[in-house]
């Protein structure tokens, strides 16, 4: 069974939590993982661009075992936000992201398995931009626009987080 620490009222809703531990159970082949608040000092917190909190990052452990991390977050489409979760290695390299809740009538695309492999491999050393290395997608100009950005500052946040031995 799932152990999240999230789960005893931290700030995930039921919803995303429930679908966060489905992609987490596929992605590792297991169910027997648990999830660790991971969070940073206010004053390394203030030089990342994207702000981690016990809310949003988590270490995901089977026993004494670090299979990865997980980051959760929302990013701004049209009129509304849509939930994503990004997958990381022990190495903290993208291995999967996904698109958990999205909320408009257009756009949707960006939650295509297709389109965010994109993302996979990718780690802080790298910077990702719709205009130069992440393919467009006709009628959801403004999703992916946010999710890359989102990505790309989550990318800079795990540089910046490794180059301070923080990760």
């Amino acid at each position: 069974m799932v152990f999240s620490l999230v789960i005893l009222g931290f700030g995930i809703p039921k919803n995303v939590q429930k679908k966060m531990d489905k992609e987490l159970e596929k992605v590792f082949e297991t169910e027997n993982h648990s999830l660790q608040s991971f969070s940073v000092s206010k004053t390394v917190n203030e030089l990342l661009p994207t702000k981690i909190t016990a809310d949003n990052f988590f270490k995901i452990m089977q026993g004494s075992t670090l299979l990865g991390y997980a980051f959760v977050d929302q990013a701004p489409s049209k009129t509304a936000k849509f939930d994503y979760l990004v997958i990381f290695n022990p190495k903290l390299e993208i291995i999967h992201s996904k698109v958990l809740i999205y909320r408009e009538e257009y756009g949707g695309e960006i939650g295509s398995k297709r389109w965010l492999e994109q993302f996979t491999g990718k780690s802080g050393k790298d910077r990702v931009s719709h205009e130069s290395n992440i393919d467009g997608i006709s009628g959801a100009t403004i999703s992916v626009r946010s999710m890359t950005n989102s990505m790309d500052s989550l990318l800079q946040t795990i540089g910046i987080l490794q180059e301070k031995k923080v990760l």
